[in-house]
């Protein structure tokens, strides 16, 4: 394992402790059980399954102008300076 260095807030620490103590646990056990249950919740995006998004995102929104091609960096200043 790798050991690292993490900054909690007062009440965090708090909370983990007394969790720890209830479970019988180390802290670090029930905060790598709580990295792995995040990674578990997160869906994995591989290069394929964001190709496949973009592909399904392009065209779907409209912004009525007829020359983005020829004057996108006109439109991106603009939206930059919104």
């Amino acid at each position: 394992m790798i050991r690292m260095q993490v900054q909690l807030s007062e009440q965090q620490l708090e909370v983990l402790r007394g969790r720890a103590a209830h479970e019988q646990a180390s802290m670090s056990k029930l905060v790598r059980r709580a990295v792995d249950t995040w990674i578990g919740s997160r869906p994995e995006t591989g290069p394929s399954e964001r190709r496949r998004r973009a592909i399904e995102a392009a065209g779907r929104f409209s912004s009525g102008a007829q020359n983005v091609a020829e004057r996108h960096d006109e439109y991106l200043a603009d939206a930059f300076d919104r």
